[in-house]
């Protein structure tokens, strides 16, 4: 198996099933991956454990994101499978922290996926 998540080694934090790093393509300054430990494709296919473990990192490293760069907000996700943007094929969810102004429209968040799905009337 060729995987680069089963060979990184520099955690920034981890636990007994997943560990988080630095994206080294992030798309916002302190954008982390959380990864477990055990190599498997599909978000879909982890485990209860593998799932409490990933969140538990989820809130530890938004703490440390917090500290570090006080972002404004956060997205976070997991692409699951090639046309929903997966490129590499070892589960992982993405933190990715939010400034004021690191995007023009930052109305509808995830929605960005589809692009022209994004923009969308807000009723109050």
């Amino acid at each position: 198996m060729d995987c680069i998540f089963c060979k990184l080694k520099d955690y920034v934090i981890e636990n007994e099933l997943a560990y988080a790093v630095f994206d080294v393509m992030p798309v916002n300054k302190g954008h982390l991956l959380i990864i477990p430990k055990r190599h498997v494709s599909s978000y879909f296919d982890i485990t209860h454990e593998e799932e409490f473990a990933i969140y538990d990192l989820l809130h530890k490293g938004k703490h440390i994101l917090d500290d570090m760069y006080s972002p404004d907000g956060y997205n976070f996700g997991v692409n699951c499978g090639e046309c929903a943007g997966q490129s590499v094929m070892h589960v992982h969810m993405h933190l990715i922290p939010r400034y004021k102004g690191d995007t023009k429209a930052p109305l509808g968040g995830v929605r960005g996926v589809v692009p022209e799905k994004m923009g969308y009337i807000v009723c109050r």
